[in-house]
Protein backbone atom coordinates (compact mmCIF):
# COMPACT_ATOMS: atom_id res chain seq x y z
CA UNK A 1 0.00 0.00 0.00
CA UNK A 2 1.28 3.16 -0.37
CA UNK A 3 3.06 4.94 2.10
CA UNK A 4 2.61 8.06 4.67
CA UNK A 5 5.05 10.80 5.15
CA UNK A 6 3.96 13.78 6.64
CA UNK A 7 0.15 13.56 6.25
CA UNK A 8 0.67 12.42 2.52
CA UNK A 9 0.37 9.90 0.78
CA UNK A 10 3.09 8.87 -1.09
CA UNK A 11 3.21 5.89 -4.47
CA UNK A 12 5.94 2.79 -4.42
CA UNK A 13 7.98 4.22 -6.46
CA UNK A 14 7.95 6.62 -9.13
CA UNK A 15 9.06 6.03 -12.64
CA UNK A 16 10.80 8.64 -14.45
CA UNK A 17 11.21 8.91 -18.20
CA UNK A 18 14.49 10.57 -19.11
CA UNK A 19 14.67 12.24 -22.75
CA UNK A 20 12.67 15.57 -22.48
CA UNK A 21 10.60 15.20 -19.39
CA UNK A 22 13.75 15.26 -16.87
CA UNK A 23 16.49 16.73 -18.88
CA UNK A 24 15.88 18.85 -22.52
CA UNK A 25 17.98 16.72 -24.59
CA UNK A 26 15.60 16.95 -27.84
CA UNK A 27 17.01 19.15 -29.67
CA UNK A 28 20.17 17.52 -28.99
CA UNK A 29 18.66 14.65 -30.88
CA UNK A 30 17.37 17.01 -33.43
CA UNK A 31 20.63 18.24 -34.26
CA UNK A 32 22.39 14.68 -34.52
CA UNK A 33 19.53 13.87 -36.77
CA UNK A 34 19.62 16.51 -38.54
CA UNK A 35 23.45 16.57 -38.85
CA UNK A 36 23.45 12.78 -40.33
CA UNK A 37 20.80 13.49 -42.73
CA UNK A 38 22.04 16.00 -43.71
CA UNK A 39 25.67 14.56 -44.46
CA UNK A 40 24.12 12.09 -46.82
CA UNK A 41 22.44 14.66 -48.88
CA UNK A 42 18.88 14.98 -47.50
CA UNK A 43 16.55 17.55 -45.66
CA UNK A 44 15.49 16.97 -42.32
CA UNK A 45 13.22 19.80 -40.60
CA UNK A 46 12.58 20.42 -36.70
CA UNK A 47 8.87 18.78 -37.46
CA UNK A 48 10.81 15.72 -38.78
CA UNK A 49 12.62 15.39 -35.53
CA UNK A 50 9.96 16.10 -33.30
CA UNK A 51 7.91 13.00 -35.13
CA UNK A 52 10.62 10.74 -33.53
CA UNK A 53 10.36 11.72 -29.70
CA UNK A 54 10.05 8.73 -27.42
CA UNK A 55 10.31 6.47 -30.15
CA UNK A 56 12.59 3.63 -29.55
CA UNK A 57 16.03 4.11 -30.66
CA UNK A 58 15.94 1.54 -33.57
CA UNK A 59 12.71 2.57 -35.13
CA UNK A 60 14.21 6.42 -35.37
CA UNK A 61 17.67 4.60 -37.51
CA UNK A 62 14.95 3.27 -40.19
CA UNK A 63 13.46 6.79 -40.27
CA UNK A 64 16.75 8.29 -40.72
CA UNK A 65 17.98 5.13 -43.47
CA UNK A 66 14.51 6.04 -45.44
CA UNK A 67 15.71 9.92 -45.82
CA UNK A 68 19.13 8.36 -47.19
CA UNK A 69 21.32 7.65 -44.16
CA UNK A 70 23.41 4.84 -45.68
CA UNK A 71 24.85 3.44 -42.78
CA UNK A 72 23.66 0.38 -40.67
CA UNK A 73 20.89 1.23 -37.68
CA UNK A 74 23.45 0.25 -35.28
CA UNK A 75 26.22 2.61 -36.87
CA UNK A 76 22.92 5.36 -36.84
CA UNK A 77 22.16 4.77 -33.23
CA UNK A 78 25.65 4.78 -32.26
CA UNK A 79 26.25 8.55 -34.01
CA UNK A 80 23.15 9.67 -32.24
CA UNK A 81 24.30 8.17 -28.88
CA UNK A 82 27.26 9.79 -29.14
CA UNK A 83 26.66 13.52 -30.25
CA UNK A 84 23.71 13.66 -27.48
CA UNK A 85 26.17 11.79 -24.61
CA UNK A 86 28.58 14.66 -25.49
CA UNK A 87 26.38 17.06 -25.34
CA UNK A 88 24.83 16.05 -21.98
CA UNK A 89 28.54 15.42 -20.65
CA UNK A 90 29.12 19.27 -21.22
CA UNK A 91 26.52 19.83 -18.72
CA UNK A 92 23.17 18.43 -17.56
CA UNK A 93 20.38 20.13 -19.07
CA UNK A 94 17.64 19.95 -16.45
CA UNK A 95 14.23 20.51 -17.07
CA UNK A 96 12.71 23.54 -14.83
CA UNK A 97 12.14 21.71 -11.24
CA UNK A 98 13.38 18.31 -11.67
CA UNK A 99 16.08 18.48 -9.55
CA UNK A 100 13.73 19.48 -6.82
CA UNK A 101 11.23 17.30 -7.04
CA UNK A 102 13.80 14.45 -6.96
CA UNK A 103 15.06 15.54 -4.06
CA UNK A 104 12.18 15.93 -2.04
CA UNK A 105 11.05 12.57 -3.22
CA UNK A 106 14.64 11.14 -2.31
CA UNK A 107 14.12 12.70 1.26
CA UNK A 108 10.83 11.37 1.94
CA UNK A 109 12.52 7.71 0.86
CA UNK A 110 10.60 7.05 -2.17
CA UNK A 111 12.26 4.33 -4.59
CA UNK A 112 13.05 6.03 -8.29
CA UNK A 113 13.92 4.12 -11.59
CA UNK A 114 14.88 5.78 -14.90
CA UNK A 115 12.99 4.28 -17.51
CA UNK A 116 13.90 5.06 -20.85
CA UNK A 117 14.01 4.70 -24.55
CA UNK A 118 17.79 5.87 -24.85
CA UNK A 119 20.30 3.37 -25.17
CA UNK A 120 22.71 2.29 -21.47
CA UNK A 121 25.83 4.11 -22.81
CA UNK A 122 23.54 7.44 -22.21
CA UNK A 123 21.64 6.88 -19.49
CA UNK A 124 24.11 5.09 -17.42
CA UNK A 125 26.17 8.49 -17.07
CA UNK A 126 23.46 10.70 -16.42
CA UNK A 127 21.62 8.34 -13.55
CA UNK A 128 24.87 8.27 -11.72
CA UNK A 129 25.72 12.03 -12.00
CA UNK A 130 22.22 12.46 -11.07
CA UNK A 131 22.40 10.12 -7.90
CA UNK A 132 18.45 9.46 -7.28
CA UNK A 133 17.62 6.35 -9.12
CA UNK A 134 17.51 2.89 -7.95
CA UNK A 135 17.32 1.08 -10.99
CA UNK A 136 17.98 2.07 -14.67
CA UNK A 137 15.70 0.51 -17.23
CA UNK A 138 17.43 1.59 -20.78
CA UNK A 139 15.68 0.92 -24.21
CA UNK A 140 18.59 -1.41 -25.13
CA UNK A 141 18.08 -3.82 -22.29
CA UNK A 142 14.15 -4.84 -23.05
CA UNK A 143 12.78 -6.88 -26.11
CA UNK A 144 9.63 -4.52 -26.01
CA UNK A 145 10.83 -0.72 -25.98
CA UNK A 146 8.24 2.31 -25.78
CA UNK A 147 5.41 2.31 -26.52
CA UNK A 148 5.03 -1.58 -25.23
CA UNK A 149 4.73 -1.67 -21.47
CA UNK A 150 7.75 -4.10 -21.15
CA UNK A 151 10.16 -0.96 -19.48
CA UNK A 152 7.50 0.25 -17.03
CA UNK A 153 6.70 -3.48 -15.91
CA UNK A 154 10.53 -4.20 -15.94
CA UNK A 155 11.00 -1.29 -13.60
CA UNK A 156 8.46 -2.38 -11.15
CA UNK A 157 9.63 -5.85 -10.84
CA UNK A 158 13.21 -4.32 -10.14
CA UNK A 159 12.26 -2.11 -7.26
CA UNK A 160 9.99 -4.80 -6.43
CA UNK A 161 6.75 -2.97 -5.79
CA UNK A 162 3.32 -3.21 -7.53
CA UNK A 163 3.27 -0.83 -11.22
CA UNK A 164 -0.84 -0.23 -9.48
CA UNK A 165 0.96 1.81 -6.86
CA UNK A 166 3.56 3.39 -9.23
CA UNK A 167 3.48 6.98 -10.67
CA UNK A 168 5.26 7.00 -13.94
CA UNK A 169 6.04 10.58 -15.79
CA UNK A 170 6.59 11.03 -18.87
CA UNK A 171 6.25 13.57 -21.93
CA UNK A 172 5.85 11.70 -25.45
CA UNK A 173 2.75 10.09 -26.55
CA UNK A 174 5.14 6.66 -27.00
CA UNK A 175 6.08 7.07 -22.98
CA UNK A 176 2.70 7.76 -22.35
CA UNK A 177 1.21 5.09 -24.11
CA UNK A 178 3.55 2.92 -22.18
CA UNK A 179 2.96 4.30 -19.08
CA UNK A 180 -0.42 3.86 -19.19
CA UNK A 181 -0.34 0.38 -20.70
CA UNK A 182 1.57 -1.00 -17.76
CA UNK A 183 -1.29 0.00 -15.19
CA UNK A 184 1.29 3.07 -13.92
CA UNK A 185 -1.12 6.16 -12.76
CA UNK A 186 0.40 8.34 -15.62
CA UNK A 187 1.33 12.02 -15.63
CA UNK A 188 2.22 13.39 -18.67
CA UNK A 189 4.40 16.64 -19.03
CA UNK A 190 3.65 18.86 -22.23
CA UNK A 191 7.39 19.63 -23.34
CA UNK A 192 7.60 19.52 -27.58
CA UNK A 193 4.40 17.46 -27.94
CA UNK A 194 0.84 18.48 -27.00
CA UNK A 195 -0.53 15.96 -24.76
CA UNK A 196 -4.65 15.09 -25.62
CA UNK A 197 -6.56 14.09 -22.66
CA UNK A 198 -7.27 10.33 -21.80
CA UNK A 199 -8.54 8.32 -19.44
CA UNK A 200 -6.47 8.41 -16.13
CA UNK A 201 -3.87 10.64 -17.40
CA UNK A 202 -2.94 13.88 -15.43
CA UNK A 203 -1.45 16.53 -17.46
CA UNK A 204 0.78 19.48 -16.20
CA UNK A 205 3.18 21.87 -17.67
CA UNK A 206 6.18 21.54 -15.92
CA UNK A 207 7.90 19.31 -12.99
CA UNK A 208 7.75 22.71 -10.45
CA UNK A 209 3.83 21.80 -10.42
CA UNK A 210 4.66 17.65 -9.50
CA UNK A 211 5.06 18.86 -6.33
CA UNK A 212 4.53 15.90 -3.28
CA UNK A 213 1.01 17.32 -2.57
CA UNK A 214 0.59 16.75 -6.37
CA UNK A 215 1.53 13.49 -6.07
CA UNK A 216 -0.34 12.35 -3.32
CA UNK A 217 -3.23 13.32 -5.01
CA UNK A 218 -2.85 11.06 -7.98
CA UNK A 219 -1.89 8.26 -5.78
CA UNK A 220 -5.28 8.44 -4.08
CA UNK A 221 -6.76 8.47 -7.35
CA UNK A 222 -7.60 11.79 -8.71
CA UNK A 223 -6.77 12.72 -12.16
CA UNK A 224 -4.89 16.28 -12.23
CA UNK A 225 -5.40 19.12 -14.88
CA UNK A 226 -2.36 21.53 -13.81
CA UNK A 227 -1.44 22.90 -17.07
CA UNK A 228 -2.69 26.42 -16.52
CA UNK A 229 -1.84 26.44 -12.84
CA UNK A 230 -0.23 30.06 -11.79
Amino acid sequence: MPRAFADLTLPAAVLWDMDGTLIDTEPHWIGAETELVEAHGGVWTHQDGLSLVGNPMLASAARLQERGVDLSADAIVDFLNDRVAAAVAAGIPWQPGAQQVLADLRDAGVPMALVTSSFRMLAEPFATAAGMFDVVVSGDEVSQPKPDPEPYLTAARLLGVDIAECIAVEDSHAGITSALASGARTVAIEVLQPVAPQPGLSRIASLGELTLSAIGRVVRGEVLDLRRAG
